[in-house]
């Protein structure tokens, strides 16, 4: 996960050196939060089923 910040911070260091970025540079962007937002899915996929199911018991009669 640090690897992606790393490389998200890069990447957005590099847009900002330039006056404008263009619609490729954008897609990268969103493409690596796309991934880092998969890999934290992935990583926390226990603990998100978890906490579900502790709603859906709660809110159920």
């Amino acid at each position: 996960m640090e690897r992606i910040i790393r490389g998200y911070t890069a990447i957005m260091e590099k847009l900002r050196e330039e006056k404008g970025a263009t619609a490729v540079e954008y897609a990268l962007v969103v493409g690596l939060l796309a991934a880092a937002i998969a890999a934290a899915v992935i990583t926390m996929r226990t603990q998100i089923t978890a906490m579900f199911t502790a709603i859906t018991t709660a809110i159920t009669p």
